[in-house]
């Protein structure tokens, strides 16, 4: 396993870590989550990725457990939440950034998750509603209690990143450490493109999700549609609609061409594609069977096979790289 710095923070987070998005709580069992949570710190993963409103709370609940019952060094991992959705009932005080819910939401987590406290935290989406000096104020107030240690936020664009930047340097507080963002090869623009004046000027770390695009970057397309993925999973129909296009399968059948004359699976190009890029942090994996997991966790092995020619080769399938913007 390979490690890589938060953006200009001192921690360091496993180059691929483990979420439980769509299958903690939901699609697969408690004991096949806690062997897929086993397999990933056993290969160096140091972090593990969860939300209050991942299966409506059930998600901390799974991983929670599997952590007590491993006793693993508190030390050792990184672990995650997120605040906006709620976890249950969707009153006017339940979801969003106001300072209510975030403290109310944390706290929620940190029961759930059975820990002292959450190493990164996130703010799952912008709140138009909360002011940006309620936000800041209120995640710093949790750091300053040790109830998190990192903040950060998750689909913001670059200018609400800035914005809360702003606002702490005017009242000298911290900001936000860290964005998680989609990312992919299909996904691109926001981590290539928005995101980068603010590497540099403010040292924006990315824990990156969907890094095989709903798990369209793999080869169990490319026949016919396959049948109890997670796009199967009721209240998920979306991730179908989107990802399983004519135009998108056309391009699948032509990196998994690549991925063939590399002596690779499609899954683990998808992977290394991602990570190579240097401002990703981390790629937040995902899956439903163990063997799923060891193969994309053996992802970084193929880093040193991406070489100038292999990548010209798959901007000519995918025809998507963003457009430069000159500053």
């Amino acid at each position: 396993m390979e490690y890589r710095r938060l953006g200009h923070s001192g921690l360091q987070v496993s180059l691929l870590s483990f979420g439980s998005w769509l299958t903690f709580g939901n699609q697969i069992s408690d004991e096949l989550a806690e062997e897929l949570m086993i397999e990933a710190y056993d290969q160096g993963v140091n972090f593990f990725d969860n939300a209050e409103g991942y299966a409506e709370g059930k998600s901390e609940i799974v991983m929670g457990n599997i952590l007590k019952k491993m006793a693993w060094d508190r030390t050792s991992y990184i672990v995650s939440s997120k605040v906006f959705f709620g976890c249950g009932p969707k009153g006017p005080n339940q979801i969003g950034l106001s300072r209510k819910h975030i403290f109310e939401a944390c706290h929620a987590a940190l029961k759930r998750l059975q820990l002292d406290y959450l190493d990164l935290y996130f703010c799952h989406r912008p709140d138009k509603n909360a002011p940006m000096e309620e936000i800041v104020w209120s995640m710093n107030q949790l750091i300053q209690q040790g109830k998190i240690l990192y903040w950060g936020t998750s689909q913001w664009s670059a200018q609400e990143i800035m914005a809360a930047h702003m606002v702490a340097k005017e009242y000298r507080l911290i900001g936000p450490t860290m964005e998680q963002p989609h990312y992919n090869m299909f996904h691109r623009d926001r981590v290539e493109e928005e995101y980068k004046l603010i590497y540099k000027t403010v040292g924006l770390g990315t824990t990156i999700w969907s890094p095989l695009a709903s798990g369209t970057l793999t080869d169990k397309y490319l026949k016919e549609i396959s049948t109890g993925t997670r796009m199967d999973l009721p209240g998920e129909e979306w991730l179908k609609t989107r990802s399983l296009t004519q135009e998108k399968l056309d391009k699948i059948r032509g990196l998994n061409n690549i991925a063939l004359e590399l002596n690779t699976s499609l899954a683990k190009l998808a992977v290394a594609w991602c990570i190579q890029n240097k401002n990703v942090s981390t790629a937040i994996l995902g899956a439903s069977k163990v063997i799923q997991l060891k193969e994309t966790l053996s992802s970084i092995d193929l880093l040193p096979m991406m070489t100038a020619d292999v990548n010209q080769s798959i901007e000519k399938i995918l025809q998507n790289k963003p457009k430069e913007t000159k500053y």
